[in-house]
């Protein structure tokens, strides 16, 4: 029996989406080029170092040593590949509006470099109408193809980093195509190593689809960040308040509080969400009102620190954890640099601990120690051991009364 030739394909992006996504394809077979824009990034995957806590130094080095996996940031690798998977961040711009340029630059890469037939996948998050109404004319634009010579998939990542439960094989993919055969062709590649494939009817519920994953997800965060206020205010412990509730075996899903909400998607998504209902006359409130409750929480620990110690000038303040997330390095979209300004507004001294991050704005992590005022508990990491800040008052973020 002959062997099957599996297409070559490309993952433009290498970060948090990109490279696990990259190293499963290698896993079920494919030989994948790996294209990132940062050759710091592709340097340091060159070099044995995996970007993400997802995917193992081991696996890394087993598929470089296999030559299924080519990092790079030379576009030449990239006229060998038949399919085009693009996952780069859609971000906010400094007004808190959606922000496609690092999209419309992939798409502008790809669409230079492919030919009839080839596939094009974006799993970047977007507002509902944007594959349809601006990357597929982009496409046609700069490759100079009509839209029946190459296939056009949306189907949006979903990655939760350091998830032990779900990853990138067991969690199910959503696929919607330009045509039946797009999605066809979509679903047969992601099938060799997703377990479960969902074709959507169209681009735009698929886009909708993610927003709604994510906006679901932002707004109880913000619920449970209010109510923890209301609980602080009547002495009530509100992980005991979350606990009892989720004895509901129905109807209920427990969401914990934070000092605000960060990451690459959570932040972000709801907002692409929020701009494209107030395009479109049909705003969606409680989103706004969400992000103004995360906003306003790093302010009000800073109060909380207040109330814990008395005034904040000249005292001295250890932040414990500034990563958005526990057990990971990613800062992006962090509350904790908020949290930072507004304690240093306040005239405190405030350093930051966290082994996992190391530097952070020009700064560097501290060791944990009894001399300061008061340590604030914004991102517990597993490995924090914190009887070495002795007698040190704390404020948890995530809960304590």
């Amino acid at each position: 029996m002959s062997k099957i030739i599996l297409e070559k394909i490309a993952v433009i992006g290498q970060g948090y989406v990109g490279f696990p996504l990259a190293i499963e394809a290698c896993k079920a077979g494919y030989s994948v080029v790996g294209f990132d824009i940062s050759s710091e990034r592709i340097k340091n995957i060159k070099d044995g170092n995996s970007p993400t806590e997802d995917v193992s130094a081991h696996i890394l080095k087993d598929l470089s040593n296999s030559k299924k996996y080519t990092p790079t940031t030379d576009i030449k690798f990239l006229n060998e590949c038949r399919i085009f998977i693009i996952c780069v961040p859609t971000p906010l711009d400094n007004k808190q509006n959606p922000d496609l340029k690092p999209l419309i630059s992939a798409v502008e890469l790809v669409a230079k470099h492919i030919k009839p037939d080839d596939l094009i996948i974006i799993e970047s998050t977007i507002a509902p109408g944007t594959t349809r109404n601006i990357i597929l004319p982009l496409i046609e634009k700069v490759s100079m193809l009509e839209s029946s010579n190459f296939g056009l998939v949306y189907s949006p990542e979903r990655i939760d980093p350091l998830n032990k439960e779900w990853n990138v094989s067991n969690t199910p993919k959503l696929v919607s195509g330009l045509s039946i055969d797009s999605a066809n062709r979509a679903t047969k590649f992601y099938n060799k190593f997703v377990t479960k494939v969902y074709v959507c009817d169209s681009f735009e519920i698929a886009e909708t689809a993610k927003l709604l994953e994510n906006s679901f997800r932002f707004i109880n965060i913000s619920f449970i960040n209010e109510l923890s206020i209301f609980c602080h205010s009547l002495g009530i412990d509100i992980k005991a308040v979350i606990e009892a509730a989720d004895t509901k075996p129905y109807g209920f899903m427990p969401f914990y509080p934070s000092a605000g909400i960060g990451g690459h998607c959570i932040p972000v998504d709801p907002l692409y969400l929020a701009e494209k209902a107030r395009e479109i006359g049909a705003p969606i409130k409680s989103i706004n009102l969400a992000n103004q409750v995360n906003q306003e929480m790093p302010g009000y620990f800073v109060g909380r620190a207040e109330e814990k110690i008395g005034e904040l000038k000249g005292k001295k303040v250890l932040v414990i954890g500034v990563s958005y997330k526990p057990n990971v390095a990613d800062v992006r979209e962090s509350p904790v640099e908020a949290l930072i300004v507004g304690l240093k507004q306040k005239g405190a001294q405030v350093v930051w601990h966290d082994d996992l991050v190391k530097e952070w704005n020009g700064e560097k992590s501290v060791t944990l120690s009894s001399n300061f005022d008061l340590a604030i508990i914004a991102t517990p990491h597993d490995y924090l051991d914190l009887t070495k800040i002795g007698n040190v008052p704390i404020l948890n973020t995530r809960g304590s009364i």
